[in-house]
């Protein structure tokens, strides 16, 4: 049987009420809706207020939202950290041992370096050295101050060249072997090595006290002129050690002259140099020695004129 025509809701005014209520918010939808296809036919831009108050509504749920996730990984992460920490501390404690062991070796190989420049600029200042060795071993239950270097007479090596460390002097070749030498240090208390005040040339004795320090005895007697600080060089007096060859610095003083502080110690230089022999008349810098025929041609000269 077809249902009639007149449908009825019943005579509850609430069923009445809502069927209203839903007519109405349908046609303000459509209406809405219309408005909104209409002004975004005319131009999107009109519609950015309307997506700006859209966005600020929904602000504070996204932020909420954000935080929940960023909350959620995080306490993943804790949670994955605390099941894995053990491995991972212990890896990272083996990368700092090993780090710390490189940054050793590489500071040693830095002062390595630079001894070895050092060492290979002495060229510049002196004659060629010889040969380049190491120091191998220094007396040091004894008074008597001597070491061995690893270059000898298959090097060049001979009895008498003096031997220096990058920052100065410390001894000269006693005895050769075929590939090692013997030195007496300068520091022993039979070195003895003439030296003069750099500044001005005041001369002096260089004597090894045994104890690692130079005894400085001054040729002339009368007031002390040495200060703490001075330096002093090798005079060349003698031959053998070269003029200018840093020896040591000004300690403290004495009634006669000084105690001076070696400046190439040996406990500190690993490399030295040999150098050859001086003479002074393999000096460049000083004149050429006279020749007697000639000084005796040149004063007869000189008397015949004045006659």
């Amino acid at each position: 049987m077809a249902p009639p025509g007149n449908r009825r809701y019943g005579y509850s005014r609430r069923a009445h009420n809502n069927i209203f209520l839903a007519y109405v918010a349908a046609g303000l939808g459509a209406v809405v809706g219309g408005a909104l296809l209409i002004g975004s036919l005319g131009g999107a831009e009109r519609l950015s207020d309307l997506r700006g108050v859209a966005n600020d509504v929904a602000q504070p749920a996204a932020r909420i939202a954000a935080q929940g996730r960023a909350g959620a990984g995080g306490l993943w992460a804790t949670l994955g950290g605390y099941a894995t920490w053990g491995p991972e501390n212990a890896r990272l404690k083996q990368e700092v041992t090993l780090a710390r062991v490189k940054a050793v070796e590489a500071a040693a190989m830095r002062q390595e370096n630079l001894r070895l420049k050092a060492l290979l600029k002495l060229s510049d200042d002196t004659p060629k050295p010889v040969a380049h060795g190491w120091l191998i071993a220094s007396t040091s239950g004894s008074t008597r101050r001597f070491a061995t270097i690893s270059v000898g007479s298959s090097d060049g090596v001979a009895t008498g060249m003096p031997v220096r460390a990058p920052e100065g002097l410390i001894g000269r070749v006693l005895e050769v072997g075929h590939h090692s030498a013997r030195i007496l240090m300068i520091t022993d208390t039979e070195s003895v090595v003439p030296v003069r005040r750099a500044s001005d040339g005041i001369p002096a004795f260089a004597t090894g006290k045994g104890d690692g320090t130079l005894q400085l005895r001054l040729l002339t007697l009368g007031i002390n002129p040495l200060k703490v600080g001075d330096a002093f060089v090798a005079s060349g007096s003698g031959g053998l050690y070269w003029p200018g060859t840093p020896i040591a610095v000004v300690a403290s003083l004495t009634r006669d002259g000084a105690i001076a502080r070696l400046l190439g110690d040996p406990a500190a230089s690993e490399m030295v140099a040999v150098e050859p022999s001086w003479a002074p008349a393999s000096d460049p810098t000083l004149p050429p020695p006279a020749d007697p025929a000639a000084a005796k041609a040149k004063a007869k000269a000189a008397e015949k004129k004045a006659e």
